[in-house]
């Protein structure tokens, strides 16, 4: 948001998304902050290059108006993406009841007593295309041995049956090792908190028995081979 002594102009640059061989717009709104009326103008280093709608006007008490500015199509990108071009936004108070078809080149002469607002707008281009960002990858969603598990199973030549089979028992595999790894740490815990004394046996008798059970479990769970 840029404020002037008569207008509030915003943007503060005019950014065009660009792309060889066809037009681009970008918007301007020119805010009146006084409570009288205001003729603006507006002006361009490259007239040939840009369409300003409208390029003059009245802007009434606290009102605002908005301006479209069209850049003709390339033929070939400038180098490093850079412009020179410049815009430029003239305003001054005018009687009340102005209207655009009174507004007249004199309004803006420099040399005559009347103040006259300039604010000045560069030009920058901005691909038309950005590349997409890449999706950081969630570290307990998925791994990549597990996507490439995944790709091996739907590949294979089982049934898909036997697909939906495999699929389900890696699924709770990994559902199981973090249960373990969470029922490790909490005893882990709970023996740093109790100490090394009569807790010890009993944490290894524990370990024992869960790494037992999972044990069994894999035993009895057989995995279909791949082919």
């Amino acid at each position: 948001m840029t404020m002037g002594e008569l207008l509030r102009i915003q943007p503060s640059e005019l950014k065009f998304p660009f792309e060889v061989r066809k037009q681009s717009s970008c918007a301007l709104q020119l805010a009146n902050r006084t409570d009288q009326y205001v003729a603006f103008k507006v002006k361009t280093t490259n007239p040939k290059r840009y369409s300003v709608r409208p390029n003059v006007g009245v802007v009434l008490p606290y009102s605002v108006c908005n301006i479209t500015v069209t850049m003709q199509a390339h033929k070939e990108a400038p180098p490093d993406m850079q412009c020179r071009d410049k815009f430029l936004v003239q305003s001054v108070i005018v009687p009340n009841g102005t209207t655009t078809k009174d507004i007249n080149q004199e309004m803006f002469n420099r040399e005559s007593e009347k103040f006259i607002d300039e604010f000045r707008l560069r030009v920058i281009f901005i691909p038309a295309n950005p590349p997409s960002p890449v999706p950081e990858e969630d570290e307990e969603v998925s791994s990549p041995g597990t996507s490439s598990a995944e790709d091996e199973i739907k590949n294979s030549s089982l049934s898909e049956p036997q697909r939906s089979a495999a699929l389900k028992l890696k699924n709770e595999k990994a559902s199981v090792n973090i249960q373990n790894d969470k029922l490790l740490g909490e005893l882990e815990s709970m023996r740093k908190q109790t100490g090394q004394g009569r807790f010890g046996s009993v944490f290894i008798l524990l370990v024992g028995l869960i790494l037992g059970i999972l044990v069994g479990y894999f035993l009895r769970i057989q995995v279909p081979t791949l082919q």
